[in-house]
């Protein structure tokens, strides 16, 4: 399996035409309003929520598979370079959780719609963009760290510029987010108008989700150059003989 290379790219196009698919889908349908609705305000109703809830699923697979290769590739870097510093491990092993359970996140959001489980639904998106920024973070710190032996320096920078945004727009999604919900006067916040209060902070949040996504997306898409240099095995299958009397 030497076309590893190609998890990221599959990654980022599955997000990217789930999250820009559901939304045309929910703007014809008439389900949300064009301005701006949240990510996942687009994906709660029916199809447009079924399609949304099945891609996010394939999507949050893969990228838990591209996770766990990118922590086994540290790995073998570091078996072959022991001049590395042991602290690339560590970051290696939170980068790991913190990327998984970012996945689970995912999953959550798709699942769980803010209309029918509140409190799993923002966990969820807890889970996706706070642990996705930490693990941002954590792969940023080993981009340096691995240097010169994989990756370069302007990818290393690359990724600790979409780490330093990813964290902005999260707290910038978190606080308007919270600001336009008690400011919100209307009745249904999926059709969400300039006269149903709270309509700054509301467009502010759902525009951050939106890049930070985006953001999200790329930053997976910048693994695709250091995979090239990776190849899988298929796993050993043993077979365990037994005798069976009849």
């Amino acid at each position: 399996m030497s076309n590893v290379y190609l998890l990221p790219v599959a990654v980022f196009l599955i997000f990217q035409v789930t999250f820009l698919g559901t939304y045309i889908a929910a703007v014809l349908e008439g389900h949300v309003v064009p301005t701006v609705p949240y990510i996942s305000d687009a994906a709660t109703y029916s199809p447009e929520s079924c399609v949304f809830g099945q891609l996010i699923n394939i999507g949050s697979v893969l990228l838990g598979i591209t996770i766990y290769v990118r922590y086994r590739h540290i790995l073998q870097l570091y078996e072959h370079h022991p001049e590395l510093d042991v602290a690339v491990l560590r970051h290696n092993r939170l980068a790991l959780w913190f990327g998984l359970i970012s996945c689970l996140g995912i999953s959550f959001v798709g699942n769980f719609q803010e209309t029918n489980v509140r409190i799993v639904h923002f966990i969820g998106a807890f889970c996706c963009f706070g642990c996705g920024t930490l693990y941002f973070w954590m792969q940023a710190l080993i981009s340096f760290s691995i240097l010169p032996m994989a990756g370069t320096r302007i990818y290393a920078h690359l990724r600790l510029g979409m780490s330093v945004c990813c964290t902005i727009l999260f707290i910038v999604v978190a606080v308007t987010g919270v600001m336009s919900h008690i400011l919100f006067k209307g009745q249904n916040p999926r059709k969400w108008y300039p006269s149903d209060g709270g309509w700054y902070f509301h467009v502010i949040s759902s525009i951050s989700e939106w890049i930070i996504a985006t953001v999200f997306s790329f930053y997976i898409l910048t693994f695709t150059r250091e995979f090239r240099d990776v190849s899988l095995d298929h796993p050993q299958i043993s077979l365990i003989s037994y005798s069976m009397t009849i």
